[in-house]
């Protein structure tokens, strides 16, 4: 498998495929409550960790503007964007991080996941808290290829099933409305297992790249609760569509003396097209 996975990598560079590093990363918010755990004490091994797997986009979750701003200064390479989930900047973003010298932003904006997609803070189906998307329409400098990106967050109760899949749905939607001929990437903390009912309303329209990696490492759980532990739910997904070819996908476990960035693994994948 080693072997075939070089073979794949030296071809499509021969054959002049692009590459797209992506990353979805549950960043935790900065929470007073989280002790040793507490954002001033992880947040430059976070920025180290975004750093080693070099992401060319990612997409964050639980994300405030204090973190933002923190990770773009400190990984200079990156710019970032998106608004709160109050429409302003109090509270979490779904902020997507891209770099500067290799996408050009066609276009950008927000959606809810609700009735009333447009407004932002709304909640439907009895959420607890606002739920959203982030999106990005991006053109990569060198090529010109263009594709979509979408990062999120679903809800988190055990009683929030319903809602998830209501949340799923609408975001099919808005996919639906799409190009049919641009590449498309989901990422997120969907707070539902891989193999779910959520997981299975995506499956009839998008790929999953752990499924699909040609490559893959790391444990399948993907929340570590700050201990890392690997033996939970893969609830972080990075899904696509089009003409993407996916070398390697990793749950990242990096952790200083037991020492995590959050308290989920982020998740990785390599892309070509």
């Amino acid at each position: 498998m080693r072997r075939l996975f070089f073979l794949v990598c030296l071809l499509s560079a021969a054959l002049g495929a692009e590459s797209l590093r992506v990353m979805s990363f549950n960043v935790r918010f900065p929470s007073p409550d989280d002790g040793d755990n507490r954002w001033e004490f992880r947040r430059d091994l976070l920025v180290a960790t975004i750093r080693e797997y070099n992401p060319d986009i990612l997409g964050t979750q639980e994300l405030f503007y204090e973190q933002g701003q923190y990770i773009a200064e400190k990984a200079p390479d990156y710019v970032w964007f998106g608004i709160s989930r109050r429409g302003n900047r109090q509270d979490e973003h779904m902020g997507v991080f891209y770099k500067k010298d290799k996408f050009r932003l066609v276009d950008s904006g927000n959606f809810w996941l609700s009735e009333t997609p447009e407004t932002p803070g709304s909640m439907s189906w009895d959420v607890s808290l606002p739920r959203m998307v982030t999106w990005g329409l991006f053109e990569i400098k060198v090529s010109g290829k263009r594709f979509y990106y979408y990062n999120t967050h679903f809800p988190h109760r055990p009683q929030d099933a319903e809602a998830r899949l209501q949340c799923a749905a609408v975001i099919l939607e808005r996919i639906s409305r799409l190009p049919k001929d641009l590449p498309f990437i989901l990422t997120g903390d969907f707070n539902s297992a891989a193999g779910g009912d959520v997981y299975k309303l995506f499956s009839a329209h998008l790929k999953d790249s752990w499924e699909t990696a040609l490559k893959r490492s790391g444990p399948e759980g993907t929340s570590g609760g700050f201990k890392g532990y690997t033996g939970g739910r893969r609830i972080d997904w990075i899904l696509y569509r089009g003409p993407f070819r996916v070398l390697e996908a990793v749950t990242v476990t990096r952790n200083e003396n037991g020492r995590y960035p959050s308290d989920h693994f982020p998740v990785f994948a390599l892309f070509d097209f």
